[in-house]
């Protein structure tokens, strides 16, 4: 078991969000899943808590009502290692969900996303503030992000 597990609060989507997200990402995998019983505060039956698995980081779903919901302070980092990898997870995560910017998204479940390639972390990294500027700027200009633009405002050929 994970030392630290992260723990989203749904409405009563827990069971088919953690079946959406199972489904995108090829290395993951569903736990165990809890329903509530009689005299509980949830309606007896129902999908109480779902543990599953994605990439090795383990969560929990809870079906806990409409007292919370989801805000962009807290989202999860897809690294990418190319552009189709990139592509994959926006189009996925965003079925039925939102554009946000700066390879943000928010998906229909309200949870924000990250689609960040790898490369962006070395070309943000490099000593040179004037690369990194260029780099930074046309990041800000992009929904999801675009390797191939992004490598070429690093070389200032944009």
């Amino acid at each position: 078991m994970q030392k630290i597990q992260p723990f989203l609060w749904f409405n009563d989507q827990a069971e088919e969000a953690v079946n959406f997200y199972t489904s995108i990402f090829k290395d993951s995998k569903i736990g165990t899943v809890s329903r509530y019983p009689e005299g509980s505060p949830g309606p007896a039956g129902q999908v109480m808590c779902v543990t599953f698995e994605i990439e090795g980081q383990e969560f929990i779903a809870l079906n806990g009502g409409p007292i919370f919901a989801f805000t962009e302070a807290i989202s999860f980092v897809v690294n990418c290692e190319s552009q189709g990898e990139v592509d994959y997870y926006w189009e996925k995560l965003t079925d039925g969900g939102s554009d946000v910017q700066c390879g943000w998204l928010k998906d229909k479940y309200g949870i924000s996303w990250q689609i960040v390639p790898t490369t962006l972390g070395r070309l943000m990294s490099d000593p040179d503030p004037e690369k990194t500027q260029r780099v930074m700027k046309a990041m800000l200009q992009m929904v999801k992000l675009d390797i191939a633009t992004l490598e070429r405002a690093y070389r200032n050929e944009v």
